[in-house]
């Protein structure tokens, strides 16, 4: 069997995704040797109102618009193109990644496909199946059926929660079908606690020597606070938002130095909450928003972590620092999400963040 020396990623332009199968690649030695591929939905117009529907009908209606707008001078909404950075990364084609892996294979071996996200699951299980012999896929996150399609499927073992007794309670029996997964995991499944990411040990020690100037002069302890948004299965809003500014309060007398960051999810009303109750106390840094992004050298550099509970990726990310980390709003999420928190604080990785922790 020949040894695996480069590797294709499929991303679907979502960091979260993404991000978990660069960390693959890095853990296996290939951060130098692979090439970024993307599934691109389209996006504004009635694209947005059926955001629902597989990327692949998406592009289908894409083309019947610009069908029936060449025929018409009835002026109608524009498909939105892709987003600025985007360009220069190639479209995820599965017949031509798939030639590419047959014709360079006597010379460089088999390729190692890596997706994560519905959008790329179509992709992925083609390039398996006209490429067979040529590349080994591993698909990131469960892709509801047929597991067989891919040589490997590696997935938190939260996705599986609706098999269990109590998640049964809460679906009627005519929509179990339909519920992700239908069967236990097989001999195709790695099953992981949270999600894969990029910080590890390696990217750690990046991080810390390129923050050093910035963050090593800030006052001990430095408390690192990550706000994500709201999701279908941890809801908050203002009431949440200003509860969290009153802990963050409580906790600051005790409190070095705090920083704070916002991820793409963050509402405004959100942001601005926090922005207004915290952003003039003298120990608050609140990033901007602008590159470069902090994050990594407040993995590397923080005492303690406060992270909303909506976000798997950046609570795996803290957890995996082996410092403290603290959940705030874990009482709003429900099905896997409230699974994967109570596995979280069963091991001992984080516990509730409620503004007393200096009792």
């Amino acid at each position: 069997m020949q040894t695996v020396r480069r590797a294709i990623v499929i991303g679907n332009s979502f960091a979260g995704a993404e991000n978990q199968c660069i960390g693959l690649v890095r853990a296996l030695g290939l951060s130098q040797n692979y090439t970024l591929y993307r599934v691109t939905r389209p996006r504004g117009g009635i694209n947005e109102r059926f955001h629902w529907l597989p990327v692949t009908v998406h592009k289908r209606l894409e083309q019947v618009v610009k069908w029936i707008r060449g025929f018409s001078r009835i002026p109608g909404k524009k498909v939105a193109p892709l987003q600025d950075g985007e360009k220069d990364i190639l479209e995820a084609d599965a017949r031509q990644i798939a030639k590419v892996a047959r014709e360079t294979f006597e010379r460089d071996g088999p390729i190692l496909v890596v997706a994560s996200g519905r959008d790329t699951i179509p992709v992925s299980s083609s390039i398996k199946q006209l490429a067979p012999e040529n590349v080994f896929v591993i698909q990131i996150q469960h892709p509801r059926s047929r597991l067989h399609r891919f040589d490997l499927v590696i997935t938190p073992r939260h996705d599986y929660y609706p098999l269990t007794p109590e998640a049964q309670r809460q679906v009627p029996w005519f929509l179990r079908r339909w519920v992700t997964p239908r069967k236990p995991p097989d001999k195709h499944v790695v099953l992981t606690v949270g999600a894969i990411h990029q910080a590890d040990s390696i990217a750690l020690r990046s991080a810390a020597s390129s923050w050093h100037n910035e963050l090593v002069p800030l006052q001990k302890p430095l408390l690192v606070v990550s706000v994500g948004g709201p999701t279908s299965r941890c809801k908050y809003g203002a009431d949440l938002t200003n509860q969290l500014a009153a802990s963050l309060q409580n906790v600051l007398p005790t409190c070095g130095s705090l920083r704070l960051s916002f991820s793409r999810r963050t509402p405004k009303t959100v942001s601005d909450i926090l922005v207004g109750e915290l952003g003039k106390h003298p120990k608050v840094y609140i990033w901007n928003g602008e590159d470069p992004n902090p994050h990594m050298g407040h993995l590397a550099w923080g005492d303690a972590f406060v992270i909303t509970a909506d976000s798997v990726s950046m609570l795996s990310e803290a957890c995996s620092t082996g410092k403290p980390v603290y959940v705030f709003g874990t009482e709003l999420c429900t099905w896997k999400f409230a699974d994967f928190l109570k596995s979280l604080q069963n091991r001992g990785a984080v516990r509730p963040f409620t503004g007393k922790e200096n009792d």
